[in-house]
């Protein structure tokens, strides 16, 4: 398995088909996906095979009070490679790019069913309260501080 840095729109395709088959495509294209001084973009490829994507936005949500914050979007596996810790090495790869650029805290909007991923990784959720996120499901306000070891 290897993981690199790829564009948005190689992200589409797999957002698409995990996160949100039953809408347009147009649904899993996010705003400032293309801009480069505020997104960035990982894949994890199996036999040189896009099979996992992760999107990192410069992005501050206002429940947090760190000055330089990244959101977490976009997270998807092809089902047929799904526990096989291709998530988790997106993250241990993004970590240190977003420290880098002096971010302290990662957050991101959770679905219900990916929590207990989250809360392996170090994340904590923000808040109890879970929220519906129209014609997605529910989700979870979740965060990582990056001062954290990982």
């Amino acid at each position: 398995m290897k993981v690199r840095r790829i564009s948005a729109s190689d992200t589409y395709q797999i957002r698409h088909a995990v996160l949100a088959p039953h809408l347009p495509l147009e649904a899993v294209k996010f705003l400032n996906d293309d801009d480069e001084d505020m997104s960035f973009h990982l894949g994890a490829f199996i036999d040189g095979k896009l099979v996992s994507v992760a999107s990192f936005f410069y992005e501050k949500h206002p429940e947090f009070s760190d000055l330089h914050q990244y959101q977490l979007r976009g997270m998807a596996t092809l089902p047929e490679f799904e526990k096989k810790g291709l998530s988790s090495e997106l993250l241990n790869v993004a970590f240190p790019i977003i420290k880098q650029n002096f971010c302290t805290l990662v957050w991101c909007n959770a679905r219900k069913s990916a929590v207990g991923f989250y809360e392996k990784v170090g994340f904590i959720k923000a808040d109890k309260s879970e929220f519906e996120i129209q014609d997605i499901g529910p989700h979870f306000l979740m965060f990582k501080k990056l001062t954290d070891a990982f």
